[in-house]
């Protein structure tokens, strides 16, 4: 039984943990729309640097949310007693850092070939995890490695359950015609 209990004790800890970016990723499709972050500019290959599902309005708003969940969370945190307490630091780099880690990962599917939309499996979900972590890292290490490099587990959870919950997000955003293919 108790090894049931610490199973979905990590699972919990993990989400809550990566709250900040988990919410930052989808609501950037819920924002999105109207200017690309790339302004329509071509890289040298002659290829449109990002592409035009990078906007300005989704990352801006997609950030703004993910930021709105860790105020949320360490809020919730004082009130219910809640002992892992991300920092503002943390909150800040988690969310912007899941949008300019899918950002740095559509300007290299960009360069390799890939067309707006074209799935790249595992890149394409882990891509922000990966780009809230190095963030994370670098502007707010000592909280970085006391939730995540301190606990393993966390870490594993996190790229498992990371691909699951991004599919069964792109779905619904496919379901409900925001987001144009399933991935």
């Amino acid at each position: 039984m108790l090894e049931i209990i610490n199973f979905f004790g990590t699972i919990f800890m993990a989400m809550w943990l990566m709250l900040p970016a988990y919410i930052a990723n989808p609501m950037a499709v819920v924002f999105g729309g109207g200017p690309p972050v790339d302004m329509e500019m071509k890289w040298h290959d002659g290829q449109r640097i990002l592409g035009g599902g990078k906007t300005i309005r989704g990352f801006v708003g997609g950030t703004a949310c993910g930021i709105a969940a860790g105020l949320f969370q360490i809020y919730a945190a004082s009130v219910f007693d809640i002992p892992i307490v991300p920092t503002i630091t943390a909150v800040i780099t988690l969310s912007f850092g899941a949008l300019l880690g899918d950002i740095v990962k559509s300007f290299f599917k960009r360069r390799i070939g890939f067309v707006r939309g074209a799935e790249l499996p595992i890149i394409d979900q882990l891509d922000f995890v990966a780009g809230a972590w190095i963030l994370t890292y670098i502007f707010d290490p000592v909280w970085f490695t006391k939730y995540f490099i301190s606990s393993p587990w966390i870490i594993l959870t996190v790229l498992v359950l990371t691909p699951i919950l991004h599919r069964l997000t792109n779905i619904f955003g496919y379901n409900i015609k925001l987001k144009k293919e399933p991935w």
